[in-house]
């Protein structure tokens, strides 16, 4: 590898790793690369089948260099986009996913001397699966309605916002154990989130007030914090369910009313 080519991959892994300690850690601990004593990998070493589940203070800097994984490429197989945003209790691959490679056997033979060559085949488009269903029931965490939509693929809008009055009660959707209560993710403000088995998660963000630390045990319709404008310019609920650490449309599970 040539030495401008080197510098290049050099400051993509610093800058992610950067990027990573700044957006992505819930609680603030300096000095990441040196805490683990690790420098960067520079080849990958997937571990097929394996997975990992996030811990409160990781990053995604962390678990990668601790598993032999460059940043970039944890984030890339996991899906996760910058700001490379990451809960407790999100399970990550530690391998690629997606489709196998086409085998030999499928490989299309040659066209024959002097004949054209085939277009291949149009395939149909995959239609979007449906979502899959919890194993509980959700509830509404604020009585306000409907102002801001889930935008599949949208970093900016992976949930829904709830308006309402500040102090208006923000309750659990769902059975569960508060994983993170506090400030420490930017854009979300004053955030609560709720593990509610190995599966799934719900955040609720803009709070003004937190009622729950966390290990807390919460009941659906527990109220766990007060609606507010922490970190937006009005009061509403930011409200986000992730099933396996990726975001599904709450409208899709809540129920109508």
């Amino acid at each position: 590898m040539s030495n401008g080519r080197w510098r290049i991959v050099v400051a993509v892994a610093l800058a992610l790793a950067l990027t990573a300690c700044a957006s992505s850690r819930v609680v603030s601990r300096a000095g990441d690369a040196r805490a683990t004593g690790q420098a960067p990998v520079r080849v990958s070493q997937p571990k097929h089948g394996a997975t990992y589940v996030v811990q409160r203070g990781d990053t995604i800097y962390r678990i990668a260099t601790g598993n032999g994984i460059t940043p970039l490429d944890l984030a890339l197989w996991n899906g996760i986009r910058a700001p490379y945003t990451i809960y407790p209790g999100q399970r990550l691959n530690l391998y690629p996913g997606g489709p196998s490679r086409p085998s030999a056997s499928t490989t299309r033979p040659a066209s024959r001397p002097g004949s054209s060559p085939r277009p291949a085949p149009a395939r149909p488009s995959t239609p979007a699966s449906a979502p899959v269903r919890a194993p509980f029931s959700w509830r509404w965490p604020a009585d306000g309605g409907v102002i801001e939509r889930f935008v599949n693929g949208d970093p900016t809008r992976q949930g829904i916002g709830i308006g309402g009055n500040a102090g208006a009660p923000v309750r659990a959707a769902a059975d569960g154990t508060v994983v993170y209560s506090g400030s420490g993710l930017v854009g979300y403000g004053e955030l609560i989130i709720v593990k509610h088995d190995d599966n799934w998660l719900s955040a609720y963000g803009h709070n003004r007030a937190r009622l729950v630390n966390e290990g807390a045990l919460v009941k659906a319709g527990q109220q766990i914090g007060e609606l507010g404008r922490s970190g937006t310019s009005r009061d509403k609920l930011h409200f986000e369910i992730r099933y396996n650490g990726r975001p599904v449309d709450p409208s899709l599970y809540l129920p109508p009313r």
